[in-house]
Parts: structure tokens; sequence; C-alpha cells
């Protein structure tokens, strides 16, 4: 699962890694990307089928469906039909997702951990996308996240990755081929700020990946978790 993602890297950068100009949405930080909110995406035009940066709003359909499970997507008529589309398929750019710890005291919140690639590089999501909405596409995670969650993001594993989920000569089985887990040699992860756990659009800024000194459940799970 992908329920909360940062994206905070400079909008040169961005346009430098993917080739593309970046729409005002890349022009501020997210330390705290929700779902319902604008999320970052390069996506080809129906028009000319030519990349770019684009805005959309993290919730196929503009309904609930933020992930879309990989493994099943040729299963579902309607991701199958975006699936075929190569101005469906899109990257939604980050450079690092978050998933949580239960505490062992129930009356405890959850730990919250980000988890990042390359020492904090940006990546790309694979997604899918419609009428300017957008879900990420989930698969069984790698060693790593599978000690926090039974499912991850699919992290496409560098341009030539990107290149293939976005190519026009593809089939949908092609495309989804490349969606797998991504090397678990390559990530790291990290405690956080509790503060993480309120998904609000004000509730935001680099404050938020720094865990509090008093936060027990990160001190006590990254030795044994990590």
């Amino acid at each position: 699962m992908c329920g909360r993602f940062t994206q905070t890297a400079d909008p040169r950068d961005l346009e430098q890694r993917f080739g593309v100009t970046m729409p005002d949405a890349a022009r501020q930080g997210r330390f705290n990307v929700a779902p319902t909110e604008d999320v970052v995406a390069v996506a080809r035009s129906r028009d000319d089928g030519a990349l770019a940066g684009r805005t959309m709003t993290w919730g196929l359909w503009d309904k609930p469906v933020i992930n879309v499970r990989a493994e099943t997507v040729l299963e579902k008529q309607g991701f199958r039909k975006l699936a075929a589309l190569d101005t469906c398929r899109c990257l939604v750019l980050a450079d690092g997702f978050y998933e949580w710890l239960k505490s062992e005291d129930r009356k405890q919140p959850r730990q919250p951990f980000r988890f990042t690639v390359d020492g904090g590089a940006p990546f790309a999501f694979a997604g899918l996308c419609s009428r300017g909405t957008v879900a990420i596409l989930t698969c069984a995670p790698n060693p790593l996240v599978a000690r926090l969650h039974d499912r991850m993001p699919v992290i496409l594993g560098g341009p030539d990755e990107e290149a293939a989920w976005l190519h026009r000569d593809v089939s949908e089985e092609e495309a989804l081929a490349g969606c797998v887990s991504l090397d678990a040699a390559r990530m790291a992860v990290a405690p956080v700020s509790r503060q993480v756990n309120k998904a609000d659009p004000d509730n935001d800024g680099p404050h938020l990946l720094v865990p509090e000194p008093d936060e027990p459940a990160a001190e006590s799970a990254t030795p044994s978790l990590f």
C-alpha cells in the first residue's frame, strides 16, 4: 500500500531528472502528500503524445482508489483499459513514502517510518491516470518494506524502467511486466515525527522528518526491525 508520501526535491532537479517542465504544484516541497491532494506526475499528452509535467488529483476518478494492485490490473476491465493506453500510464514523482508500525500499547499512536531510495534521490511510482486523477500501483513488498507492510508501491528502477512503462508501442502485459518490487539494497528507512499521522494540507514541512525525542516507539523499533 502507499497512503502517504513526500516530494521535496527542487523543481530544477526534477526537470533535469525527468526531462520535462514541472507544473506549478512542484514549486513547493511536500512532506506529507495525502489522498485527494494534488500530486506531480509525468504523462503523455492526448494531443501530440509528448511527455509533460502535470498536476493530478490523487484518487482515480475522484474516488477513494488511491492504489491499484499491479497483479490484478489485467483482471479488471476498467484498469486494463487504462493500462493499455500510453496516455493513461504515468509517473507519480516522489522522494519517499511512509508506512507505520503499530505500538504494543494500543493507547499509543502508530509510529511512522519514511522509506527513501538511493540516498533520498527523486524517483517515480508507476501510476494509472484518467481525467486528471491518478492511482499508484502496488506490488508485493521487498524484504525491507515487508517488515512493516505486506504491500509496497511500484517504484520504477530508473530512466530505462520509466521509459518502458510510458512506451507508446508496448502492450499492457509488457508494461505491467516491469511493475515489480524495487531492490531493497537501494532503499533505506528511518522513523519520523508522529505528526505525520495527521493527514492535513496544513500539516506539512521538514519538521515532519524529525522524530520527537520522546517517541519510544521509534527508539525501540529501529534496532529490532531495521
